[in-house]
This record gives C-alpha cells, structure tokens and sequence, in this order.
C-alpha cells in the first residue's frame, strides 16, 4: 500500500513529466493538463535549454515542480546546487544515492539550512536508486555490480533513509520490497509506468499504473504515455482514473 501519511488523491499523486525544449511548449502542457496533473517534472532537457528562470516563472503560474536534476557531485558542490534549487520553491527534487552517505547528508542539511534562512516550505528530498532504462545485464555486465538489480536498489534507498532523505525513486519492479524494508512513511516515486495501451518506449521495467499504485507508489511519473498520445487530455484522464480505481 502507499504511505499512509500521503492522503493525496490519484490527481495529486500524478507527475507529468515537462520534456520540452521550450516554454511555450511547457506553458501549453500545464495549461492542457493540469486539470488531471498534480506535479510537473522539470527534466535536464527543459532546464538546460531555459535555465532558472523557468522556476520562477512556474511558480508564478502555481504550478508544483518536481526538479529531475539527479545531483551526483562531491559533498561540497551537492549543498551549494541543494542551495540554489531549494531557493526556487520547488516541491521536490533528487539526488543520486549512488554519491554515498558524506553526499546525501549534505544534501539534507543544505536543503535545511536554507529553508530556514530563506523561510520557504521543505521540499521533498528523493534519492535516485537504479534508473528505470537499465536492467539485470547492464548492471552485471557493463558496471561490474554483483548484486541483483532489486538488492541494489533497496541497498540505495536505505542508504536514502538513514541519512534522512524523504524517499527515492524507483521502479515498480522494486515496489513491494522497498515498501517492506523502508516502512509505510517513505516516499516511493514511480516513473517508467505504462497503461496497456501505450508503448513501452526505452523503459526496461514498467508496470501499469494500476499495479504501481497496488504495489506501493506514492507517486508516478509519467510523460510520453500522455505528451505523445493523439488526445493528451483523454490520456491523462484515463490514467487517473486507473490509479483512482486503484486507491479505492
């Protein structure tokens, strides 16, 4: 089941996922989908082409973002970007687990620090475990991991947790295991979900929404199943009602 702690309706628990170039494209998805989406994820693509600005812009419109930026860095350089992300208002962002403990905390203590000096709300910390686009043989194969895809990702997030990040990202492949191990007060953010109907694209593990949200997501992230469907709208509105059904 998902976090008790998170009473969020299935809208609010949908991530869309801003993979733009531009702002007017970006402005023209929120304004289409924001009847059914609770969270916009700004990606690298959307970031590097528009830069900060594009944060102060959205929360202009009162748009809540999710900031893909996967801080993977030194300590040192993860609390000064930790800095200046949190400084926008963002309602979440994401660092690697991979950077270790020294990294993490960093993270945490910056996020902290600033809030507190800037008297902005906390963001949601989440900690990247294993990217959904890679499976069992890359992992073996091209970056020498000994362990199983599914013990490395729950390796990560309990990294996440002792060092007091709010919850990670990760596939619903690891759903259930991760719910078990972290306990119902972690945030598990889902992307790489698809419904029967769209394709699976470049993603490796997916599952539906419906089972995502069975399993234990708090959040999905979901982007081309709706941004590339013929009817947007329709599409958004279909995987909410999957993951409503689901929650009951």
């Amino acid at each position: 089941m998902p976090s008790q702690a998170l009473a969020k309706s299935a809208r609010e628990r949908l991530i869309l996922a801003l993979d733009a170039d531009t702002l007017d494209e970006a402005l023209r998805l929120i304004d289409e989908l924001r009847e059914f989406v609770g969270v916009f994820k700004v990606g690298l693509q959307l970031f590097c082409n528009l830069g900060p600005s594009l944060f102060e812009t959205l929360h202009a419109e009162n748009i809540s973002v999710f900031f893909d930026g996967k801080f993977l860095d030194i300590p040192n350089t993860v609390a000064g970007a930790t800095r200046a992300i949190v400084s926008r208002s963002v309602e979440m962002f994401n660092v690697h687990a991979t950077g270790g403990s020294a990294m993490l905390r960093a993270t945490v203590e910056a996020c902290e620090e600033i809030c507190r000096q800037a008297g902005v709300r906390r963001p949601k910390v989440l900690g990247v475990t294993v990217l959904t686009s890679l499976g069992p043989a890359v992992l073996r194969d091209e970056l020498g991991l000994a362990a199983s895809l599914e013990e490395q990702v729950c390796r990560l997030a309990l990294l996440a947790q002792r060092c007091r990040l709010d919850g990670v990202v990760a596939s619903a492949w690891e759903l259930c295991r991760l719910r078990e191990a972290c306990g119902p007060g972690f945030l598990l953010v889902t992307p790489g979900v698809r419904p029967t109907w769209s394709a699976a694209d470049d993603q490796s593990r997916i599952v539906t929404p419906a089972q995502a949200i069975k399993d234990g997501a708090d959040y999905l992230v979901v982007g081309r199943p709706i941004t590339a469907a013929k009817d947007r709208r329709d599409a958004a509105r279909r995987i909410v009602a999957e993951m409503q059904e689901a929650l009951g």
